[in-house]
């Protein structure tokens, strides 16, 4: 009931067997874009600026995760000396 049912003889998969005389590349043209040098350096203070911000909120997030234990390890340690 549960067993695949494969057909007796299976239709071998369709073969392409006509072959283009003389293939041309393909040539796609793409319009001129001009890039500024200043676009291109205000692009990389910007990338520089915004990897500096990443860095300091995990820095900043490692030592608040970092002082949030230390507080509970002396909370702890102040509750159970009661």
């Amino acid at each position: 009931m549960f067993l695949p049912k494969y057909p007796d003889s299976p239709t071998p998969p369709p073969s392409h067997t006509h072959i283009p005389a003389d293939p041309t590349p393909v040539q796609r043209s793409l319009p001129p874009i001009s890039i500024d040098n200043k676009a291109v350096a205000a692009l990389l203070v910007g990338g520089v600026v915004l990897t500096a911000l990443l860095a300091a909120v995990a820095i900043s997030a490692i030592s608040v995760a970092i002082a949030a234990v230390v507080l509970r390890s002396m909370l702890r340690d102040h509750h159970t000396r009661r």
